[in-house]
């Protein structure tokens, strides 16, 4: 049913880092990578959305794509992907996968008293409504259920708890940011 997937993912960054943030995507057929794509974003920035829609497109694959994973549902910072607008331009549905709940009352208050356009950036993560635990992640569903979600999560996963398009992306963007890679954070 969701075999087919491109998880995307952003490279690491300095703290002070200012200006565009690699992005990267893996695009996989069950278990099998089949390509990857590059973009960037802006620290902080509101081009996730365009940017990962243009991705999906030129990744050679959108036509056999059933599902976006994100690993969270901010790139680059606080540039916060819509992921029902990225649902709507691509034809996908998008789940958001992450390790843990985030402290979403430490994300509002930085949203709203620090960054540029907090306060639209905190309605996207609103508009998602709370995390749910999933397969030992925790999701946001936008355009699927929770059994498809789990569906999907059994059915791309093989090491650990995050899903392969995920975790390929997370290891691309380390190793090509950083001259090597690791596991954890993802």
């Amino acid at each position: 049913m969701f075999s087919h997937a491109i998880g995307f993912d952003d490279a690491p960054f300095a703290r002070g880092h200012r200006g565009d943030v690699p992005v990267f995507g893996t695009v996989f057929a069950r278990h099998t990578l089949h390509a990857v794509v590059s973009g960037r974003v802006r620290r902080d920035g509101r081009n996730s959305t365009d940017e990962l829609t243009r991705l999906v497109g030129t990744s050679g694959a959108a036509e056999h794509l059933h599902l976006i994973l994100l690993q969270g549902v901010a790139l680059a910072g606080f540039n916060v992907v819509d992921a029902h607008a990225l649902g709507r331009a691509t034809g996908l549905p998008v789940l958001i996968v992450a390790r843990r709940a985030p402290d979403l009352d430490r994300i509002r208050r930085a949203l709203l008293t620090r960054v540029p356009g907090g306060a639209r950036k905190w309605r996207l993560i609103e508009a998602l409504g709370p995390m749910e635990p999933c397969r030992g992640v925790m999701v946001q569903r936008v355009g699927l259920t929770f059994p498809q979600a789990e569906v999907a999560l059994a059915g791309l996963t093989v090491t650990g708890r995050i899903p392969e398009p995920l975790r390929a992306a997370h290891l691309i963007a380390g190793g090509v940011t950083r001259g090597s890679s690791r596991g954890g954070r993802v």
